[in-house]
């Protein structure tokens, strides 16, 4: 039998907290989305004057980087470099801005963040991960 670890309560908060801040310090409105190893929802916040699209591909974006264990970014690079078959996966975020949350080598989680460029949605992501590593 396995030892699965798992994102708790205060684990998504502190995610969260540290991606909102992060997003504040740029001023930059954005969803913040934050999923279990499954694509499961756990967390969805809009910050003010997000375009409502936003709250959909930030959740998406979460989803593919937890179901497919890596950065949704590299799903984009896949596609834009040539291999155009790889649209009929069944993810609808394979856009920059997923990232996989990784304790002692297991995927735990996945946060998507979408509301600004792709490449400041993953900052964020990141940042709010950063704060759970620390």
């Amino acid at each position: 039998m396995q030892t699965k670890k798992m994102l708790g309560a205060d684990d998504v908060r502190k995610i969260a907290q540290a991606a909102e801040a992060e997003a504040a310090r740029n001023k930059w409105s954005v969803v913040v989305a934050i999923v279990d190893d499954g694509g499961h929802p756990l967390w969805l916040q809009r910050l003010d004057g997000t375009a409502p699209i936003s709250s959909y591909l930030a959740m998406e974006k979460a989803r593919t980087a937890a179901l497919g264990r890596r950065e949704s970014r590299i799903y984009e690079e896949m596609i834009n470099q040539g291999r155009a078959a790889f649209l009929s996966a069944p993810l609808q975020g394979m856009l920059e801005g997923g990232v996989p949350v990784v304790i002692d080598g297991q995927v735990v989680g996945a946060v998507g963040v979408s509301g600004v460029k792709s490449a400041e949605d993953a900052q964020i992501a990141k940042a709010g991960i950063a704060a759970l590593l620390a």
